[in-house]
């Protein structure tokens, strides 16, 4: 394999980096969004009442919710996107066949593009649409792994096992401890763990963690004040 090769196959190997990233990156997130939403109901409902029973089929009711939203969502989403990389595909297989020589030079001209002299690009591509045209133009030019297309119900399940993961924190730290313990543990339990899900997600981002951090922190504090204050509201006007 020539240097031509190796880089225009080290694109597409940095492209599968990224999409694992990214991957992460949304677990993550999801297991965020779980601690936040829950963290947010099951405090807002702690305010209005003690009762260890409501509380836990509040958090409960609140896991399934959004457990399910994401996991659908997910699924819809990513269902769109596999159906535009099978058009992509498709739409990349006619050209080959109807015009492999046009197409030979596209991929060269891209190849150039990324830094390659001319006469390496179309060695390079060359190369690489004898090995497998169809791949090549579909990781050089689309970004697509044909391989490894995305999975719908790969990504809702993810999605499904990140947020669970995330709303059991608040929903275990509310209903486990005694009556005078349940606010200040779950709290404690909440910003911590946003601490973490915020220097994750900075550091698979690159990004400074200190900012993130404070505004992941930040944003679930606020939530769970506005969420105890409205519940305490309602509680005290008999709701």
């Amino acid at each position: 394999m020539t240097d031509a090769t190796r880089d225009a196959c080290g694109t597409a190997q940095g492209g599968a980096l990224g999409t694992r990233l990214n991957w992460l990156r949304a677990a993550v997130l999801g297991a965020n969004d779980g601690v936040v939403s829950t963290a947010g109901l099951v405090v807002g409902v702690a305010g209005a009442t003690g009762d260890r029973g409501t509380l836990l089929t509040a958090g409960l009711a609140g896991l399934l919710a959004g457990s399910l939203s994401m996991a659908a969502g997910e699924y819809v989403s990513v269902s769109t996107q596999r159906d535009s990389e099978k058009a992509a595909l498709a739409q990349e297989r006619r050209a080959l066949r109807d015009r492999p020589e046009a197409a030979l030079d596209e991929l060269t001209d891209l190849l150039s593009d990324r830094g390659l002299s001319r006469d390496v690009a179309r060695e390079a591509a060359e190369q690489l649409t004898e090995r497998d045209a169809l791949r090549a133009h579909a990781r050089v030019q689309l970004g697509i792994d044909p391989d490894e297309l995305t999975d719908p119900w790969h990504a809702a399940w993810a999605s499904f096992v990140a947020f669970t993961a995330g709303a059991l924190l608040p929903l275990l730290a509310i209903v486990l401890p005694s009556a005078p313990w349940r606010l200040p543990v779950t709290v404690v339990s909440v910003l911590a763990a946003l601490a973490v899900t915020g220097l994750s997600s900075a550091r698979l981002g690159a990004a400074a963690a200190r900012p993130a951090v404070l505004r992941n922190v930040g944003g679930g504090a606020l939530a769970m004040a506005v969420t105890y204050g409205a519940g305490a509201l309602l509680g005290a006007a008999g709701v």
